[in-house]
């Protein structure tokens, strides 16, 4: 087996979901990812763990959202949520082989779907160790643009490194946060201030819900945007992707949205309910080890230079209020002219950092 792996595998069940003897522990990913659960599940059992496998086979989302009747999409698992309560540990990997697979899926049917999840989805976020893991596939490659093999090596570099190099960093810029009202964000096509006061700045180093790691992030006061962006990078969601997205935000609502491309998409994900229009997360990327877009949010979000904007829902452990069944991430690169102030002071210009 590939040393990658099994050292990938030791971040995340030490760092990321902290497994100990007799957790229970969910591993969910799919065929690609064959040689990266079974480091997982052998590693959990030396630990003293009660590891189970949960197979995320091609087409089977497909499959389910095409055919499933009203009443199947509004169906709650009673019996998921029980286990849900037992386990101490999911670890979801990344491995799709179509990243095209719900495309073509009405979003309404999707949103159904995500909105009988919810208490479900809520009680994994807030009483278990989770983490969403990266793992090279051939559809993750594909987007990229890239070999296998040459994916391989960007994955490897991005997520098994030792992430404590960066605490330093983090921490100032953290400190600065939180002690900032007005955030500014200067470039192409874009000009928009919103507030965190109040709210609680995070590194992913704590967390390490995703991983690779490499962001600082935030809530923002829900009422507070004002101005416009413009997203130079594709922004993807259920499989679907959106090009030139411009936003206009008012007293912190998107009151007018424009696309390059799909744009009925976007505006369907915007009507989705009440909180997705509103901004739910502002995320600085920190990752200088991550140069290049490759339409994976784990990694694009991450990239050193850039800034992300979620709409929707917002993470209380930043004291976020704003509540949605979308949590969409655009990424905002800010290395060619862009800049970021905190209560007007130029804390980020061109992708680098001044504090």
């Amino acid at each position: 087996m590939d040393s990658r792996i099994e050292r990938l595998a030791e971040i995340v069940l030490d760092k990321a979901c902290r497994v100990g003897k007799k957790d229970y522990v969910q591993i969910v990913g799919g065929i690609e990812a064959q040689d990266f659960i079974l480091a997982l599940f052998e590693k959990s059992v030396k630990k003293g763990a009660f590891p189970t496998i949960k197979a995320s086979l091609p087409d089977q989302s497909f499959l389910y959202y095409k055919n499933a009747k009203k009443f199947q999409l509004k169906w709650f698992p009673k019996l998921a949520m029980q286990e849900m309560k037992l386990t101490k540990a999911i670890v979801y990997i990344q491995s799709d082989t179509n990243r095209k697979e719900l495309a073509r899926i009405p979003t309404e049917r999707i949103n159904i779907r995500q909105k009988a999840l919810k208490e479900l989805d809520e009680w994994r976020v807030n009483k278990t160790n989770w983490c969403i893991v990266a793992f090279p596939s051939t559809g993750f490659a594909q987007d990229a643009g890239m070999s296998l093999k040459e994916y391989e090596d960007f994955v490897y570099s991005a997520t098994n490194f030792d992430f404590s190099r960066l605490e330093n960093k983090f921490a100032k810029l953290i400190k600065l946060e939180n002690q900032t009202d007005k955030v500014r964000i200067v470039g192409k096509e874009t000009d928009l201030e919103f507030s965190v006061k109040g709210r609680k700045a995070i590194s992913d180093l704590k967390w390490l819900k995703n991983i690779p790691a490499g962001e600082v992030f935030n809530s923002v006061v829900e009422n507070s945007a004002e101005g416009h962006i413009y997203y130079e990078f594709p922004a993807v969601y259920l499989d679907n992707e959106v090009d030139g997205v411009r936003l206009e935000f008012k007293k912190g609502k998107v009151v007018k949205e424009s696309a390059e491309k799909n744009s009925a998409f976007l505006s369907r994900v915007l009507k989705s309910d009440k909180g997705a229009r509103f901004l739910g997360e502002f995320g600085i990327g920190l990752n200088y080890g991550i140069k290049e877009f490759s339409k994976d949010i784990l990694f694009d979000e991450k990239i050193g230079g850039t800034i992300h904007l979620a709409l929707g829902q917002s993470y209380k452990e930043c004291k976020g209020k704003n509540k949605s069944i979308v949590h969409w991430d655009m990424i905002k690169d800010l290395r060619k002219n862009g800049k970021v102030y905190f209560d007007g002071k130029l804390v980020e210009k061109n992708g680098k950092l001044r504090v």
